[in-house]
């Protein structure tokens, strides 16, 4: 079986890969992505932007079963943001930082300047992933996985993407960018979701 993932995110595929390697299950890109037009993003939470997402893309592929995401880090000190806006954080202008930086780099400095007078105790927060399933227009199901952490003052790990490398993981000691691919396919938000799915479909 095929799934067809509505991203071109490197690190989601890398991700989704991971979590279908020990299933007769195969994820791949949607064909032609790049030359669709984006739908717009304007949900109030991961579930709307999710669904608008599947049911959208997989009118661009009849037949096939197409995924779509929308995921993202809820801090509690700053009431669930960046939420819904975790992968365009540095594009508000609240907390616009211009520089040559990765959109991830921008993102984590945005994250970092936003906490810098919050303690240690105060900087709970969750990783949060919503997964739906769409074929031609229809939805067929939905998933999602969260997991908890806390944010750093400063990076550490080299490893994953996004805001990674300031995500503890407290009972490990280590961010989700020290973790290995293995751990993170367990641990992860988006391969929690992304197992509950395949429950779903009962694979």
């Amino acid at each position: 079986m095929i799934l067809f993932a509505a991203t071109s995110n490197v690190g989601k595929l890398r991700d989704f890969a991971e979590a279908a390697r020990a299933h007769a299950l195969e994820v791949m890109p949607l064909p032609a992505l790049a030359t669709i037009p984006a739908p717009a993003e304007d949900g109030t939470t991961f579930d709307d932007n999710a669904r608008a997402k599947a049911l959208y893309y997989s009118r661009f592929a009849p037949g096939e079963l197409v995924m779509a995401d929308d995921s993202g880090l809820e801090v509690d000190a700053l009431h669930g943001a960046p939420g819904v806006r975790s992968a365009r954080y540095a594009e508000d202008s609240h907390f616009a930082i211009h520089s040559p930086d990765t959109t991830d780099l921008r993102n984590n400095a945005c994250l970092l300047s936003a906490l810098s007078d919050v303690p240690d105790h105060l900087r709970s927060a969750r990783y949060r992933a919503v997964l739906a399933l769409a074929r031609d227009g229809q939805l067929l199901f939905t998933a999602s996985g969260s997991v908890e952490g806390r944010i750093l003052t400063a990076p550490r790990g080299s490893g994953g993407f996004g805001y990674d490398p300031l995500f503890l993981l407290p009972d490990l000691d280590q961010t989700m960018a020290e973790i290995s691919v293995e751990q993170k396919h367990t641990l992860s938000h988006r391969g929690r979701a992304f197992r509950a799915l395949l429950d779903t479909l009962a694979l």
